[in-house]
């Protein structure tokens, strides 16, 4: 397992809303704290709403954003082509993967089906 984390659009949202349980807020804050990640497409759907709160936006300046590669383009296609996902979803997966990162989500029924990839439920991180 890679050591480091790739968090999903709905773990920032619930994160700013606090809707996650109290127990998944210490890992959140140590990995937003320390160095989040997200890719090129969770920021494009944060930043895509009408009204963007301001902490989505600060967080988006302060994040790591993982841009499309070669490498992360080849592995969607493998994606979408053995797993039949949405692109969105698969380009998350490819950049997760890509960079050996363990995706937190609690968008669990899109990604579980993923073998390659390192998945952990947002709502029941300790």
């Amino acid at each position: 397992m890679g050591t480091g984390y790739l968090l999903d659009t709905n773990v920032i949202i619930d994160f700013c809303a606090e809707r996650l349980p109290n127990s998944s807020y210490s890992k959140l804050n140590s990995i937003i704290d320390n160095s989040p990640q997200i890719s090129v497409i969770n920021k494009i759907e944060l930043l895509s709403f009408s009204i963007v709160p301001d902490q989505i936006i600060l967080f988006t300046q302060f994040a790591s954003i993982i841009p499309l590669s070669e490498e992360i383009i080849a592995i969607t296609i493998d994606i979408r082509k053995k797993y039949k996902l949405k692109l969105p979803d698969a380009i998350i997966a490819a950049s997760a993967i890509n960079h050996d990162l363990t995706l937190i989500s609690h968008n669990l029924s899109d990604f579980k089906k993923i073998e390659e990839l390192q998945l952990m439920d947002s709502y029941s991180l300790a």
